[in-house]
């Protein structure tokens, strides 16, 4: 067995979280209860909680001239899959963010945009160039 991520996360409306992870972005629906839902998202867990509203003080920093959101979470796709995931996300008029290359023509080059979810998540999904260079300093 791979090793999985895991994250549970407040959330402020259970129904609209899980519509628009599994009927949006084509994630698939674990465990669920009336407080709680499972996300399977490209085979990791999320954990969404009926919680409320939630705040955070440090809502962006800046990273080569684009503000970003400081407070964000994603995945990384291969350039295939990740080109799929902009198309469908942009075809349904869904308000992306930044979508840019990161550190051009160098170590961890890749490609990314956010997107942001019914609780004010922002979803990132990101392509490296070269895929051994995730990790890279």
């Amino acid at each position: 067995m791979d090793n999985l991520f895991h994250l549970s996360l407040p959330c402020i409306n259970l129904v609209e979280t899980k519509m628009f992870y599994v009927d949006t972005v084509g994630a698939t629906l674990g465990r669920y209860s009336n407080n709680w839902v499972d996300i399977n998202l490209f085979g990791h867990q999320i954990t969404f909680t009926q919680a409320g509203k939630f705040n955070f003080n440090c809502p962006n920093y800046v990273f080569e001239g684009k503000t970003l959101p400081s407070f964000h979470f994603g995945i990384i796709l291969n350039v295939e899959e990740w080109g799929k995931m902009y198309t469908k996300l942009n075809n349904l008029n869904l308000e992306l963010v930044t979508q840019t290359t990161f550190l051009k023509n160098k170590s961890g080059e890749h490609l990314s945009f956010f997107v942001k979810d019914p609780n004010g998540y922002m979803l990132e999904f990101k392509s490296f160039k070269e895929p051994k260079h995730v990790f890279d300093l």
